[in-house]
């Protein structure tokens, strides 16, 4: 491994839940635009690469959702109408072109709710009670 990579691997080892959370985001949301770059290009193969690693994270993040909290089951059917759909856009390429962007905004909605829990959170001071052992 080059110390590049490796120096990557550290750095995402190192953040936080919430900033991984938002790296997966962020790059679900880069290889949607560059979905839509490459099919206008006729790029077919980048296009299917970049709608497969975009189901990958999305399947991801259906993976890490934490069942026991009541908004994960929301979470959960939103993310599986996203793989769902990213399928249809595979299968129907220049038909449905339009809904990339649809996708792109979903995710981006997300995103920015998590960001703003994330504030939130790392805003309040939890202090858990302490016992006192003598």
């Amino acid at each position: 491994m080059s110390g590049y990579n490796r120096y990557k691997e550290q750095s995402i080892y190192s953040m936080s839940g919430s900033e991984q959370l938002m790296l997966l985001f962020d790059e679900s949301i880069r290889r949607l635009t560059r979905a839509e770059l490459s099919l206008e290009d006729k790029n077919y193969e980048d296009f299917e690469d970049c709608l497969m690693r975009t189901s990958r994270i999305v399947r991801y993040l259906i993976d890490i959702l934490d069942m026991e909290q009541p908004i994960s089951n929301d979470l959960r059917r939103i993310y599986n109408y996203l793989v769902y759909d990213l399928s249809l856009i595979k299968a129907g390429r220049e038909r449905r072109k339009d809904e990339i962007g649809r996708i792109r905004n979903i995710l981006s909605e997300l995103r920015s709710a998590f960001f703003e829990a994330s504030k939130k959170v790392s805003d309040m001071h939890v202090v858990k009670e302490a016992v006192v052992r003598g």
